[in-house]
């Protein structure tokens, strides 16, 4: 799948003055030298860092144009490729960060390898750059991001922050107690983060007090999140796990099927369903909003990698290295699932571009299918303690394979200013 981004087009008579600018702030970027002795590629011990005392200048000069990758000059897939070793990570520990959720706390709770921390992703054409949170922070100065979706989506979060702890911490500015939202903002680029925790992301209830079964509104906007975000530049929704419990599916206000459970005269329903209506409401309900100007970003599916089992009945992951794409494929239920957001963004692309709004994909899925090694296993909890789940294969370890989301979000968001604002000198030029 090639990294796209919809929009308008820049015209074919004005590209070669787009391509002379892009070659020149490229080699300007690639002749700024960069090494282990910079504080981009180090961590500090404390939680607050003097911005200015260590703050080289060229940091406080980058912006969209400045970070022109060569990516956008090769249209580079940065989504397909393989993981190499990268023997300068990490680049901040979990003790240098203190906003590791516990239960991906790996390191903390006893994980004896240190290795899945050591690799970098490597597209097959062309190189990506390891975050930098200098330039990302000077990109959305100003702006505002939401991270929409499951647990996977503020395991995200959790990661930029850390990787963004070598220029700022965040102050909480949350103003509800509610942990399934959070909102945290970066004082000195006036810049907001944001996790609204809506694993469905569609209306959903829980349909007994064990919440082992679930009511889900397919058709209904899930109106805690989708009244907040259009406040947001970025909403980057997620969806995935979740879909796999017992659920019944509403359509108006009735039962359309069940999934996982037996009620009479109802039809069994599949996650295929109801995943792909969830999304197509998601889309819905953003591209509806009279006054959201933001960029919609969609992140794929990030497959689990149990073992010998599923989650409930002896699965674990205890594998120490990534796969390399010829030892894996995507197939089953992480194909089902990756194929039907890739249809449902195709859909929803159209009306975004009908409204002008941008709408990105953020294609993590192959990538993640190969780290059956990133993730916390028993290393989320102490060994005596009883937790629902005991082999975690779902989330990600911090530090770990998650960070290159970054990485690639980053590159996304370059991409993105640089050609904004290529054709905002066309348009100037055609006056």
């Amino acid at each position: 799948m090639k990294f796209q981004h919809y929009g308008n087009k820049i015209p074919k008579q004005k590209i070669s003055l787009v391509t002379f600018l892009a070659l020149f702030v490229l080699l300007v970027f690639t002749l700024t030298p960069l090494s282990n002795s910079n504080p981009l590629f180090s961590y500090s011990s404390t939680h607050k860092i003097n911005k200015d005392k260590h703050q080289c200048p060229s940091h406080d000069d980058l912006n969209e144009a400045s970070s022109l990758p060569s990516t956008y000059l090769k249209k580079c897939d940065i989504f397909s490729g393989e993981w190499v070793p990268n023997p300068e990570a990490p680049y901040y520990t979990n003790r240098t960060c203190w906003a590791i959720h516990e239960h991906q706390n790996c390191m903390k709770y006893g994980r004896p390898d240190s290795e899945f921390m050591k690799w970098k992703w490597k597209p097959n054409d062309c190189e990506l750059p390891i975050f930098n949170p200098f330039q990302f922070l000077q990109i959305v100065k100003g702006k505002s991001m939401a991270f929409v979706g499951d647990s996977i989506g503020r395991n995200h979060m959790q990661s930029m922050i850390c990787l963004l702890s070598r220029v700022e911490w965040p102050i909480d500015v949350s103003y509800t107690n509610d942990f399934s939202f959070r909102r945290l903002k970066y004082p000195s680029y006036n810049f907001t983060m944001a996790s609204f925790w809506k694993p469905y992301l569609v209306r959903a209830e829980e349909a007994n007090s064990n919440g082992a079964q679930f009511n889900l509104y397919l058709d209904e906007f899930h109106e805690n999140w989708t009244t907040q975000i259009e406040e947001y530049d970025y909403v980057i929704i997620n969806a995935g796990q979740w879909f796999f419990r017992p659920i019944v599916f509403y359509e108006k206000k009735k039962i359309v099927g069940c999934q996982y459970c037996t009620l009479e005269n109802v039809s069994h329903s599949t996650f295929h369903y109801g995943y792909r209506k969830a999304f197509k409401t998601t889309f819905k309900a953003i591209t509806s909003l009279e006054n959201f100007k933001g960029v919609i970003i969609l992140r794929t599916y990030a497959p689990s990698h149990f073992e010998n089992g599923v989650w409930d009945k002896g699965g674990n992951c205890v594998r120490t290295r990534p796969f390399f794409s010829n030892e894996t494929k995507l197939e089953g239920l992480n194909l089902e699932l990756h194929e039907i957001q890739l249809e449902e963004f195709e859909i929803a692309k159209s009306e975004a571009i009908k409204k002008g709004l941008k709408i990105m994909l953020l294609n993590t899925t192959q990538a993640m299918l190969l780290r059956p090694d990133g993730h916390p296993s028993t290393y989320g909890h102490w060994p005596q303690e009883n937790v629902p789940l005991y082999h975690d294969c779902v989330h990600w370890c911090l530090p770990g394979p998650i960070d290159t989301w970054s990485d690639f979000l980053l590159e996304m968001l370059k991409i993105e200013g640089v050609r904004s604002a290529g054709i905002e000198r066309l348009q100037s030029k055609t006056i």
